[in-house]
């Protein structure tokens, strides 16, 4: 009986996020934004500042979880990228909002006006884990491209295979 049970097929467990600890991808972070960002790493937070650069631009990369079914509806497509530009432009009409091509993962990055900043917020999900890169600066272009670089910079190494 213990053989037989022993050949059944187990469940597949969830894989979620490759890397679980910002410290270990900070330079990376500080090397693709061009090495004039001062960095502060924890595990579940790194925040990239540079006081050098023009309007002060900053981005908070956070991990985190989300189980709330948001990755299944947006990989089934039963909520599609227009749906959720749709929902981001109710909280603020001048949201955008595009897909992010981060498989395994669904991912999307929303660009929007935050009083006298702009900011772009990538979401990367993969089975529940989150990771979230917010970017504030004074112009959308900054703000967008900072965000977008560190989504191709650090996302294939976080979110893993």
């Amino acid at each position: 009986m213990a053989v037989l049970i022993g050949l059944l097929p187990l469940p597949v467990m969830a894989e979620g996020f490759a890397v679980r600890d910002l410290t270990s991808v900070a330079a990376e972070a500080k090397s693709a934004l061009g090495g004039r960002y001062a960095a502060r790493a924890e595990p579940a937070r790194l925040t990239l500042l540079c006081t050098e650069c023009e309007g002060a631009p900053m981005i908070d990369v956070l991990l985190g979880r989300q189980a709330d079914g948001t990755e299944e509806r947006v990989r089934s497509g039963q909520t599609p990228v227009a749906r959720l530009e749709a929902l981001c432009r109710q909280r603020n009409p001048e949201c955008r909002l595009t897909g992010l091509s981060v498989v395994p993962a669904v991912g999307w990055i929303s660009l929007y006006r935050t009083g006298a900043m702009s900011g772009a917020t990538a979401i990367v999900l993969r089975d529940g884990d989150l990771l979230t890169i917010r970017s504030l600066a004074g112009d959308a272009a900054t703000a967008s491209r900072n965000a977008r670089i560190l989504v191709e910079a650090l996302a294939p190494r976080i979110v893993g295979p």
